[in-house]
């Protein structure tokens, strides 16, 4: 079984999601949002650091997947959101992970099957393939969907490579 986190990263919510996979199926274990404060950015970021740095110490995965930056409009936000990242990548670095990226379009082809899919398919979608009685928060459904998407990846790859059945 490998243990995967994902997250969706930012600097005002930041969405996690475990799940375990065995490279046919994948088991739900846990979800949520860490909600920030509206202090300046560095408390923030500390507390994204702090708290996935608990979370993987709590859950023991064996590699977080989190949600590469896109280009926003806004370069303000698009720096935000990619020092959110660095913090959660500092403390999955810190707790000895290793760490995959993946696109936003690469992560909704992969649980949706359209790289064009909108917030509720995806929920909707994570909802059905882990068999959850309620649909996930938005950003904690992301999260889900980034993890998903590693254990999708990892199959393929393993199977490549022959170490797979």
């Amino acid at each position: 079984m490998l243990r995967i986190i994902g997250i969706d990263p930012g600097s005002r919510m930041t969405g996690y999601g475990l799940i375990d996979t065995d490279g046919m199926h994948s088991v739900y274990l846990s979800h949520g949002v860490i909600k920030l404060s509206g202090e300046p950015l560095p408390p923030r970021l500390g507390e994204i650091f702090a708290t996935i740095s608990g979370l993987i110490q709590e859950h023991q995965p064996d590699v977080m997947a989190i949600e590469q930056v896109f280009v926003a409009k806004n370069p303000s936000s698009a720096l935000k959101l990619g020092q959110a990242r660095g913090a959660a990548i500092c403390a999955a670095v810190y707790r000895g992970l290793s760490v995959a990226e993946y696109t936003p379009t690469r992560i909704k082809q992969a649980v949706v099957g359209t790289g064009r899919a909108d917030k509720a398919q995806i929920q909707h979608m994570v909802q059905m393939i882990l068999g959850l009685r309620q649909k996930p928060q938005a950003d904690a459904a992301d999260a889900l969907a980034v993890a998903l998407s590693h254990a999708h990846t990892h199959t393929t790859l393993m199977r490549q490579s022959g170490r797979g059945k």
